[in-house]
């Protein structure tokens, strides 16, 4: 048995489990939101944060990264566990077609593994939902957990977009208007390595990222 799982948040970046080949390309029907709370990564239970998940949209596709993992049953369950414990904010796994550049009608791979959190407030507690984006923007621009900035993670999100060259609009619009946030003198005193006043803020490169661990995952 071969387990595949779609990458389309932080392990883009940042996969921190083992596996035997990766391949880029996208699925279809699901757009990025920063919809998710973060609370022990980028956020603490009183101020969280926001990370992406997976919402539906029949006219979105969706960019990322595929992972094979494909050394037997002891290598898989490791990487499950790595990763039921890393996404525990995610309520929901569910299974994909994955499409290569090049080749939108033909799947690529198919029953992938996707991490995705239910859209509902009530039920799910990790929920946030959306909201104007000025309001994300501040929410983003001064969260902060274990594993350091919100913000931190955003540009990081956007950067490894870049990286793989498939930038997403949104993403780079609540990115600038993080930064504007963090433009705006003695509001609110902000520090951190990203608190970067640039269009597009210099990142580590994709290339240069460690696999990390959990605690450097997110």
């Amino acid at each position: 048995m071969v387990l595949w799982v779609f990458g389309y948040g932080s392990l883009i970046w940042n996969p921190g489990f083992d596996f035997d080949d990766k391949i880029l390309g996208f699925i279809k029907r699901y757009k990025r939101t920063f919809n998710l709370a973060c609370i022990d990564h980028r956020g603490t239970p009183e101020h969280p944060a926001r990370t992406c998940t997976l919402e539906t949209d029949e006219e979105a596709i969706c960019w990322g990264i595929a992972y094979c993992v494909k050394g037997g049953p002891e290598k898989e369950r490791k990487a499950m566990q790595y990763l039921e414990r890393r996404e525990c904010e995610y309520d929901q796994k569910i299974s994909v077609d994955f499409y290569k550049e090049g080749d939108s009608l033909k799947p690529a791979v198919t029953g992938v593994l996707v991490f995705i959190s239910t859209p509902d407030p009530i039920g799910n507690k990790y929920y946030l939902g959306p909201a104007p984006l000025k309001d994300m923007a501040r929410q983003i621009a001064t969260a902060i957990g274990p594993n350091g900035y919100n913000r931190d993670y955003l540009f990081s999100m956007e950067k490894a977009l870049s990286n793989i060259c498939h930038e997403d609009d949104s993403i780079i619009e609540l990115a600038n208007e993080v930064r504007k946030v963090l433009n705006r003198p003695k509001e609110t005193k902000i520090t951190g390595a990203d608190a970067s006043l640039k269009s597009h803020a210099p990142l580590v490169s994709l290339s240069a990222l460690p696999e990390g661990t959990v605690a450097n995952s997110r």
